[in-house]
């Protein structure tokens, strides 16, 4: 099955909710894509469904899903170097990176005749990963795409990506996959809201447990993104699930 992360993990949580067991479907691949995600998530994933998830990676402007994929080894995405012309580039100087670090996807087509893309600016932010995969391809890995340049937040001076709120959610076993991130200004200040929703099953419905949940988040979050953020932990189905892209920012500032 082709999904993207959210709404793969939104058809287990609904399922769970009806009594209905995700591996009762019988899926053995899922390839998933579209939208930046975790590892944690990708490993709740797996354990709900019982398959084994490989990220995916393509364009509409360049022939779709399959630009970059993973081998059944999981370890970063084979470009077909064949198709595909790589570079990384810095999105503010767009001068090349080293391999290895996070920079900014540029790809221009090989094989194209009728239509080229040349030096496209993807805004998609990976790395190129060192070393040879044990599968033996020689192509080029791409490690997980940690955001977009034009996703990142800028919150009280500290660059912020959506994935590193989700790789600390997707921690907590109580935790659902559904969660928004909400931005305000509150005296001049910038101010971050995390709403996210409690797992279908598993919580024991003590407020002490609650609160300690929510504080575990509140730390937890500070040490990843280094200031401190509001933490609402609301009833499963609070917020609105998506059926494509996750919107997972709301920005009132």
């Amino acid at each position: 099955v082709h999904a993207t992360p959210s709404y793969a993990m939104h058809v287990a949580e609904r399922m769970v909710q009806e009594g209905q067991d995700p591996r009762s479907l019988n899926i053995k691949i899922a390839a998933l894509g579209a939208e930046p995600y975790t590892e944690e998530l990708r490993l709740k994933l797996q354990e709900l469904y019982g398959f084994k998830a490989f990220n995916s990676y393509g364009l509409s402007e360049m022939n779709g899903p399959g630009v970059a994929f993973e081998c059944p080894f999981q370890n970063g995405m084979h470009i077909w170097e064949d198709s595909y012309f790589v570079e990384i580039i810095n999105p503010e100087t767009l001068q090349p990176v080293a391999d290895g670090e996070v920079g900014e996807l540029v790809l221009t087509t090989l094989r194209r005749t009728a239509m080229p893309i040349i030096r496209y600016r993807t805004r998609d932010l990976t790395t190129k990963m060192l070393g040879e995969c044990p599968c033996g391809r020689k192509h080029v890995r791409l490690s997980r795409f940690v955001g977009r340049s034009d996703d990142m937040l800028i919150i009280r001076g500290v660059n912020v990506f959506p994935s590193q709120i989700e790789e600390v959610i997707m921690r907590h076993k109580w935790l659902g996959g559904n969660y928004v991130i909400v931005l305000s200004t509150k005296q001049a200040l910038d101010q971050m809201t995390v709403k996210v929703e409690l797992a279908q099953t598993g919580f024991d419905g003590s407020m002490q447990t609650l609160r300690n949940l929510r504080g575990e988040l509140q730390r937890q979050l500070k040490e990843q993104i280094g200031f401190s953020a509001e933490i609402d932990v609301l009833e499963p189905g609070s917020l609105p699930a998506s059926e494509g892209k996750a919107k997972r920012v709301i920005d009132e500032r």
